[in-house]
Parts: C-alpha cells; sequence; structure tokens
C-alpha cells in the first residue's frame, strides 16, 4: 500500500461542468492536459472523475481504463485515484461493480454510500476483495457520525485497518457549502483518536479552502484541493484553472514552513 500523496488536485468532481468554469475539464484529454499542468504545479495525486459525452458524472469503466492508460503515459510519477462516486444516481452495487471489474490502483468510496445496503457481510468481501488486490482506499468522511461507524467496522474487521485513508470533507453540508479553518480541528482529533494510525487528508468547499488546507497540515493532515470543491483563489480571484489553486496551495505550504 502508497502512502496518500501530500497534495491531491480534484479538478471536475461528479456535478460541475463547464457552465461553471470554461477550465473545468470534462474530456478525456482536457483531463489528461489538466492533471500533467498540475503536476507540473506540486501536485502528486489526482482524483479523477470520467464524464459522458453530455458532461455526466459516470462510473464507466471504459472510460476510466482509458484515462489510466492515458495518465500512465503522460504522467507515470503521478498517484492516480478513481471515484466511485455515487452523485445521488449509482447504487452500492454498481459502485462496487466499478471498482471489483477495473482493480485501479487508488479509489476513493464515501462511506455512506457504499454501506447503504446495509450488508456487513457485503461490505466485508467488498474491502477484503480491495485489500487482496493491493487497491489503495480512502474512505470519505463527512462528519464524526462517519468517523465513528468506520471505526466500528474497522474493529469488526469489516474494514482492514492495515493501511486505512481517509479524506475528511469540510463544508458539503454546511449552509451555502463553505468551511473555515476552525472546522478542522475537531474532526480531525475526533479522527486521530478513533483510528490513531491512519494516514488522511482533508478537502474543503468554500473560498476558504486553502486556508482550510493549511490549517489541516498543522493538524498533521494531507490535502486535497481543486475545483471540484472550490474555485477561488485566497485573494477572492476566480482561479483561472486548477493548476493555479495547486500552486497557491503549495506556496503558502512552504511559506508556512512545511518541507517535504
Amino acid at each position: 500500500m502508497t502512502a496518500l500523496p501530500r497534495f491531491m488536485v480534484a479538478p471536475n468532481g461528479a456535478r460541475l461542468t463547464k457552465a461553471d468554469h470554461p477550465a473545468l475539464p470534462v474530456t478525456i484529454e482536457e483531463t489528461v492536459a489538466c492533471a500533467v499542468a498540475c503536476h507540473a504545479a506540486g501536485a502528486d495525486g489526482l482524483h479523477a472523475h470520467v464524464r459522458d459525452t453530455q458532461q455526466q458524472h459516470v462510473l464507466d469503466v471504459g472510460l476510466y481504463a482509458e484515462l489510466l492508460t492515458e495518465l500512465g503515459h503522460r504522467a507515470p510519477d503521478l498517484y492516480v485515484q478513481i471515484t466511485s462516486e455515487a452523485a445521488g444516481t449509482f447504487t452500492p452495487a454498481e459502485q462496487r461493480h466499478l471498482v471489483e471489474t477495473l482493480k485501479p490502483r487508488a479509489v476513493s468510496v464515501a462511506l455512506r454510500e457504499i454501506t447503504a445496503d446495509q450488508e456487513n457481510a457485503v461490505t466485508r468481501r467488498f474491502f477484503a476483495m480491495c485489500a487482496e488486490a493491493g487497491i489503495d482506499v480512502q474512505h470519505i468522511l463527512y462528519d464524526t457520525a462517519d468517523i465513528t461507524h468506520l471505526a466500528q467496522l474497522a474493529a469488526q474487521g469489516d474494514v482492514p485497518r492495515d493501511g486505512l485513508k481517509t479524506l475528511i470533507v469540510l463544508g458539503r453540508y454546511t449552509s451555502g457549502q463553505t468551511s473555515t479553518p476552525e472546522d478542522v480541528g475537531a474532526l480531525a482529533q475526533t479522527l486521530k483518536s478513533a483510528l490513531p494510525q491512519v494516514d488522511w487528508a482533508a478537502c474543503a468547499f468554500g473560498p476558504q479552502e486553502t486556508a482550510c488546507l493549511i490549517e489541516a497540515m498543522r493538524h498533521g493532515g494531507k490535502t486535497r484541493i481543486g475545483f471540484e470543491n472550490n474555485r477561488l483563489n485566497a485573494d477572492g480571484s476566480v482561479a483561472t484553472n486548477n493548476a493555479e489553486r495547486v500552486a497557491e496551495l503549495v506556496a503558502q505550504a512552504d511559506h508556512a514552513g512545511f518541507t517535504f
């Protein structure tokens, strides 16, 4: 199992389109070009969504395979993670099917989505398959209830403890989908108390994205940045592209004294 990257970029997400920002990547070619530019700006990981011809989020094995192949040629050193996000459309069975069929190097899985069918035996088999196949699973957690749930599943053996990776999502279910640096500390402490050996990162919705991620680093976390969560720079200007968001975070992390 590989450690999480320190600066992962999430360039598009499941819901936004080019109507939200013209530089949002929606094709394979655009996503690869964005990943290469972000890698040059300092990103060491990519959180990837694929879209259909209508710019809709899909869990398409063929599209993901094409994307992973292209990235393997163009950015072989980049850690690439696909998403299994339901986006209000896909069932837990469809999410599992994507991962079981593709067997990617890494995948993000929202705990509350993948366990929505409430069958612990199915959950246990799925995560055991991931471990056996060497798939890095990053568990997406939105609140303290998700953290408690993951800790329970790990204690029961339904989720392997070895190499456990998580992402704390800040602001997804707040008013206006915004977050502040003050949101970080309590969730980080709860996570580290429940799962002391966890390899964790944070992402943040809203214009204080960069400040939230710097605060997460102060608590020992890693980061995920990009248009999926926010398209504004720290000064309030609209970012030109995802690479600009990555560059700002890397520069501020360097200024704060984080060395890697």
